[in-house]
């Protein structure tokens, strides 16, 4: 007679612990935005999900954006929204709105959130501490965007001494050395904290399925890319898609381990992602 198969939530723990085994200690940088962000009961189970990683022994920091809620006050100000190659267009006002917006408001909604379910979290941005040293930046093709930033320099022992005992949380904003505030992309700030930290993993939250081989049909998701693959493909990829898949390259080339692109849509896909073997979203690894 053959022995009886587990419940399936009891398969599913032990399909799990191998990979709670493997990812204990690790540090995983997380960019949260999109749709996770924006729609309540996804908020909620994001931060129950950030603070379960932190429960089995792993060192979650997330990254965030804010697009959407920094559009919205903009067009209530009569300030023009524009993106370049996935990059918003950032004059002076538009730096103000958005650390009013992302340091204000988003930040310490997410460390709210986190702290309701379990685990103290601690809300900073490029400003604090000196974590972000940034310079000007242009658009890939070169064209001027105004206030957007890249990050020179990420000080590692302010985000190592807070997640001693917190879960950092990062607004992507910085400044330069004169004190010039910066917007920065949040894909390109998680990809600077990965690699400064050493992390094992980064983890993009976005509002497709992962990267697609073609654009137009969500079910054409690449689960599994190396780094060369992705690179040889980038002058391909537009919209929003390029700059999340140069965040994983410039990552990987710091020496992260493992790059994930998932969907924010779908609850718990960052557990799903990491804890099971199906998987979820795009991983991608070093070169073939």
């Amino acid at each position: 007679m053959s022995a009886a198969r587990p419940p399936r939530d009891v398969a599913t723990l032990l399909e799990a612990l191998p990979y709670i085994r493997e990812f204990h200690g690790r540090t995983v940088v997380i960019k949260y935005g999109g749709a996770a962000m924006d729609n309540p009961s996804l908020r909620e189970e994001f931060a129950r999900d950030v603070v379960l990683l932190k429960y089995v022994g792993m060192n979650p920091i997330v990254i965030h954006g804010g697009g959407p809620e920094i559009s919205s006050y903009m067009r209530r100000l009569d300030l023009p929204v524009q993106f370049v190659e996935g990059l918003r267009v950032s004059s002076a006002e538009t730096v103000e709105v958005a650390k009013m917006v992302l340091v204000g408001k988003v930040n310490k909604d997410i460390v709210l959130r986190l702290n309701r379910h379990g685990q103290p979290a601690i809300g900073l941005c490029g400003d604090d501490g000196l974590l972000f040293r940034a310079a000007r930046r242009a658009a890939p093709s070169g064209r001027d965007i105004g206030f957007v930033g890249r990050i020179e320099r990420v000080d590692v022992d302010v985000l190592n001494h807070v997640a001693q005992d917190y879960i950092p949380v990062v607004a992507s904003i910085g400044a330069d050395r004169e004190g010039n505030s910066y917007n920065i992309n949040a894909d390109e700030a998680a990809a600077a904290v990965a690699r400064a930290l050493g992390a094992y993993k980064i983890m993009f939250l976005t509002d497709v399925p992962g990267w697609l081989a073609d654009p137009s049909d969500p079910s054409s998701v690449i689960s599994e890319a190396s780094a060369d693959e992705v690179r040889a493909a980038l002058e391909t990829v537009g919209g929003g898609m390029r700059p999340k898949l140069a965040a994983c390259l410039e990552a990987i080339d710091g020496g992260v381990s493992y790059a994930h692109i998932v969907d924010g849509r779908v609850p718990h896909s960052l557990l799903l992602e990491l804890f099971t073997d199906a998987g979820q979203g795009t991983r991608i690894g070093g070169s073939a």
